[in-house]
């Protein structure tokens, strides 16, 4: 991670919590304000500091006020609060996204590097990390080449995804009281109906929603070969289904409403509702993707 990114992180959450209300700056503690960002008390009394600082808070001796709106350039940037590692990654799909590449496009280092803001060994590294799943190889003094995907390999991985899927959820509802995955996955609710409300204009973020939740869902059960493994779920069923632009706000609307229903049967902790809003959410997937590599195909 880049120095003080833990912080820069809890302070644009922090952020996000004061000006959607969520939390009440005058009637917070230190220590509430901790355990509900998950992060050390040190952290906590930096953001506090920092919102002094910028004028957002006022802090006297009868307590926090607020001092002045936020503005989006309060926040620090996405590249300052996130890994290398994962910056490259979302950076990378929202390219392949965006731009509706095609199975047979040529991936250029140093024209990603430029693009994303970060050195060549970044956009390397991420381009070997997932050019042992077959989907990209590198071609000799043409750079790299996207190949695609066969429904084969794509229906094989969905078993597989399934598999990790449920054994995640069933893991998430069994989490103490106290643990601030909890928080997040609330959090996550407030943005998946913020979402659901803006639609209109902002239908094409859900993709990076989509990829928070399910990997909030697997970090109830943190293993090291999922982990690595879910690299490559990710570029399938996250991004590469959305190639297919029929239909793609009505689709992303139907599986925003299956998210939510998915959230509120984890909170509820019911392990039936549970397991059948999942099996009901991937199935949808299921059937969209195979569409959308029919449609590249």
């Amino acid at each position: 991670m880049k120095p003080d990114s833990v912080f820069k992180k809890a302070f644009n959450r922090t952020l996000q919590l004061l000006d959607e209300g969520a939390v009440d700056i005058s009637a917070t503690s230190e220590n509430a304000l901790r355990a509900r960002i998950g992060v050390s008390r040190t952290t906590v009394r930096k953001v506090l500091g920092e919102l002094q600082a910028r004028g957002i808070i006022r802090i006297s001796e009868d307590g926090a006020t607020v001092g002045r709106n936020i503005l989006k350039s309060d926040y620090f940037p996405d590249l300052e609060t996130t890994s290398k590692r994962q910056h490259v990654e979302e950076q990378f799909m929202e390219w392949m996204l965006r731009g509706d590449t095609q199975p047979g496009t040529l991936i250029n280092e140093l024209q990603l590097a430029r693009q994303f803001g970060v050195a060549t060994n970044g956009v390397r590294e991420f381009l070997i990390r997932f050019s042992r799943f077959g989907l990209i190889e590198k071609k000799q003094n043409s750079g790299w080449l996207f190949k695609g995907f066969t429904e084969a390999f794509a229906l094989e991985l969905f078993e597989i995804r399934v598999m990790f899927e449920l054994r995640s959820a069933h893991l998430f509802a069994e989490l103490p009281d106290d643990s601030p995955l909890w928080r997040e996955l609330a959090d996550l609710k407030t943005e998946h109906q913020r979402l659901l409300r803006e639609i209109g204009g902002r239908f094409h973020d859900f993709s990076r929603l989509d990829n928070r939740l399910h990997r909030l869902i697997n970090r109830a059960a943190p293993n090291r070969f999922i982990d690595d493994f879910y690299d490559v779920i990710t570029l399938i069923f996250h991004y590469h289904y959305q190639w297919n632009k029929k239909d793609e706000l009505q689709r992303n609307e139907a599986a925003i409403r299956e998210h939510l229903a998915y959230i509120d049967a984890l909170l509820s902790g019911d392990t039936h509702e549970i397991e059948r809003t999942c099996l009901r959410h991937m199935t949808s997937a299921r059937t969209t993707l195979v569409r959308s590599i029919q449609v590249a195909a």
